[in-house]
């Protein structure tokens, strides 16, 4: 499941909306109006710049100095949306799901029909194995017209579908994502899983060598590739997918399960 990423500036440029100006007059008789920032912008702003050096703390795995600001944060704005996502990525991180679940409803309440708080807390829940629940909210996420990332959601909204076994409906969500989005990886190999996960290894082989085409391997498609060709009776390409996951993954999970196997 992967979350929409949150992007925010350091910068202290202000919102123009709603601004109060001042005029003054200089020496040669000219007027100038300059912007003053009301009571909410201030917060609004406060709350902006703690976010973003949160997140900065968090890119450099310093998650206790980032709920330092994102509490700050917070309290120069309680209903600031960003600050409640990057709070429940940090919670995420060490383990306090209770909390993470928390501020991303938080999030999601605040901005109801956005995409992005959406599929995070569809993305969230489901990996908390609330498949049912989550399912509604990649729905609205992908409703929102201005979402810039509906193949995402198209994504995640599949994956979590998986889970449950529908594979049928995983299969039609993923379709959504490449149509949207041709070249999504994680989409490719996804929709080459549950053809595979189907028996229908001929069509599963079309799109995990889609995926092959990006040129962004992974220990989890190459063993896909070997296993789609196994059962395909492809032993010559079966081996080649063998070879290339013992050489650039040795140390994966489906290397060792590879090993394991040729033991037997």
């Amino acid at each position: 499941m992967r979350l929409d990423r949150i992007l925010l500036s350091a910068g202290l440029a202000m919102l123009m909306a709603g601004c109060v100006t001042t005029t003054t007059t200089d020496a040669g008789g000219v007027s100038t109006k300059i912007p003053r920032t009301s009571k909410a912008e201030k917060k609004e702003e406060g709350a902006r710049v703690h976010t973003a050096l949160a997140q900065q703390y968090l890119a450099n795995g310093d998650l206790q100095d980032a709920l330092v600001k994102l509490n700050k944060a917070l309290q120069f704005d309680p209903n600031y949306v960003p600050a409640h996502t990057v709070m429940a990525v940090v919670y995420e991180r060490i383990n306090d799901n209770a909390n993470a679940e928390l501020h991303y409803r938080k999030a999601q309440s605040l901005a109801p029909t956005k995409g992005d708080t959406n599929n995070n807390l569809g993305a969230f829940l489901c990996k908390e194995g609330k498949a049912a629940e989550a399912i509604p909210y990649f729905q609205k996420a992908v409703a929102d017209p201005f979402y810039q990332t509906p193949a995402l959601a198209w994504t995640n909204a599949g994956a979590c579908l998986v889970g449950t076994r529908d594979y049928a409906g995983a299969e039609a969500d993923f379709r959504k994502a490449i149509d949207i989005a041709p070249q999504s990886g994680e989409a490719l190999y996804q929709l080459a899983n549950v053809l595979y996960l189907q028996n229908d290894a001929f069509r599963a082989r079309a799109f995990i060598q889609r995926f092959d085409a990006l040129g962004q391997p992974t220990a989890a498609s190459l063993k896909l590739g070997h296993d789609i060709e196994s059962r395909l009776g492809n032993r010559e390409a079966a081996l080649n997918y063998s070879r290339r996951l013992q050489s650039q993954f040795p140390d994966s999970e489906q290397a060792r399960a590879l090993d394991a196997t040729a033991r037997q």
